[in-house]
């Protein structure tokens, strides 16, 4: 039996009618010759013979009879790939905004739990003769970094196909039995008082800021008694301080009950430009990324008469998989609090904040209440911590902590792919939005030489995101003018000296 991690059972239980957390990669075809064009069966028959190098997908959930405890995985008997694999298509003319129409509208289905937790579309009808492959996949199966790893195994690096043999999955999982999930169900329950105390004991020095980025009606009286609670907490606790830890997040228009309705938008960046960036100001590219985030952030706010006067509060994700954990199920990522200085005017100095924050976000992270909310959540019973997600404080279970907005950056393949011998000329990240994580994502990752941004947002919140992608490319012309000013940029470091990735 394979039982799903506490961090895992945590992203199926934060979903709600508004919510959900699966993410996905658009890959974008083409063009193809008249007639030439990927069919579905042709995309499910390339899967039928790939899907066992990746073995999760073939997995769905079983529950423990009363929700006692965590679920388990149980291999698939019959992957129904006409059921996973399917086809959509645009009505003329099928423009990049007719595309992500469609995406927003996939993306805001949620995935079906009596299912292997994952879909695919092929979206026919875009100019030109492209086409595209959307595919999403919830996080317990495998965390949003690696997913676009994991899927590109339907994928080749040059026009032929690979042949791929064909073994099963050297992980599979039958159906538990019902007094063996009891029986584990007791034990955790047994360990239940030592992993709350744990747990309580941790969280406690850091709940009057975790009140206080609740944007709920009562957080400031919960902060006042979590101040009162906190300082008798001291006297036992061995929690670690809470110097250094990120502002709480303030408010902006972006943050606020989600709707289910979703708007995406999607853009790609010379990728050149950002290194050349990268190279003259001594950055790294995460820095550059972060800083055209955290413009377009500003210009929309002061577009939307939300004059920033005081920094944003992100989370960035990052991997926790060695090379052996590929494909692997579950999530490993870890979420890195930072700060996006929006308040600051200056395109130089923004940077030189960002890569600050950045730089000291390790050593902010082992303070955070981020990490300290997730335990805290994981030692709940599970029956009470789907109590506690449809309240005010289901932030105290959210896998994610009360921030402004989640931002991403992933290296993608150097090389150009291929889907049943069809180049794929972009890959676009599709993440998800929630109350606590805020009401917009932006997700970007490097193929070829492009960086492909993705942004994803709760359409009542933020419905202009083709103003915020376009907004990116401004961003880029306003640092690569920076790079003119090296010396007023970086005194303390050479100019031209390269950065790692």
């Amino acid at each position: 039996m394979h039982q799903l991690s506490s961090l895992d059972t945590q992203f199926l239980d934060a979903e709600t009618s508004t919510t959900s957390t699966h993410v996905g990669v658009l890959s974008v075809l083409g063009p193809t010759t008249p007639g030439g064009g990927l069919t579905v069966q042709d995309l499910r028959t390339l899967a039928d013979g790939r899907l066992h190098l990746v073995g999760p997908l073939r997995w769905r959930l079983q529950e423990v009879p009363l929700g006692l405890d965590r679920p388990y995985w149980v291999d698939s008997e019959f992957l129904d790939l006409g059921y996973h694999i399917r086809e959509v298509a645009l009505t003329g003319p099928g423009t990049d905004e007719q595309l992500a129409e469609q995406i927003s509208a996939l993306a805001a289905r949620p995935l079906s739990r009596d299912r292997p937790l994952w879909e695919c579309y092929l979206v026919n009808g875009l100019t030109g003769g492209r086409q595209a492959i959307y595919t999403k996949v919830h996080p317990a199966v495998i965390d949003g970094l690696t997913a676009a790893q994991a899927l590109a195994v339907l994928m080749d690096t040059t026009p032929r196909p690979r042949t791929v043999p064909h073994r099963l999955s050297d992980e599979q999982y039958q159906a538990a039995g019902t007094l063996g999930m009891l029986g584990n169900s007791a034990w955790h329950l047994a360990l239940l008082p030592a992993r709350l105390m744990w747990s309580s004991a941790r969280l406690a020095p850091h709940l009057p800021a975790l009140a206080r980025a609740l944007t709920v009606p009562g957080a400031d009286l919960l902060g006042t008694l979590a101040g009162g609670l906190t300082r008798r907490a001291w006297r036992w606790s061995a929690a670690e301080p809470t110097t250094g830890a990120p502002p709480a997040p303030p408010d902006t228009p972006f943050n606020g009950p989600a709707t289910a309705r979703r708007r995406f938008a999607f853009t790609s960046l010379p990728l050149g430009e950002v290194e050349a960036v990268r190279t003259s100001l001594g950055f790294t590219v995460d820095d550059v990324v972060t800083a055209l985030c955290t413009t377009v952030l500003r210009r929309w706010r002061i577009d939307h008469d939300a004059l920033p006067n005081t920094a944003l509060t992100a989370a960035m994700p990052i991997a926790r998989r060695t090379d052996a954990q590929f494909a692997a199920a579950g999530h490993r990522l870890s979420l890195l609090p930072i700060a996006l200085p929006i308040n600051e005017a200056d395109p130089a100095r923004r940077l030189h904040k960002v890569h600050t924050s950045l730089t000291a976000a390790p050593q902010r992270f082992h303070a955070a209440p981020a990490t300290l909310v997730r335990d805290f959540g994981s030692a709940l019973p599970r029956a009470l911590r789907g109590l506690i997600s449809r309240t005010p404080l289901r932030a105290l279970i959210m896998p994610t902590p009360p921030v402004n907005l989640i931002i991403s950056h992933a290296a993608g393949p150097a090389r150009p792919l291929y889907a049943a011998g069809i180049e794929v000329t972009g890959n676009f990240p599709v993440s998800a939005v929630s109350d606590v994580a805020g009401g917009i994502t932006i997700a970007a990752m490097s193929y070829g030489r492009h960086l492909d941004v993705g942004i994803i947002a709760c359409r009542n919140l933020v419905p202009d995101v083709w103003d915020v992608t376009g907004q990116l490319h401004q961003a880029l012309s306003e640092l690569t003018a920076c790079t003119r000013n090296v010396r007023y940029l970086r005194p303390d470091r050479p100019p031209h000296r390269p950065m790692s990735r």
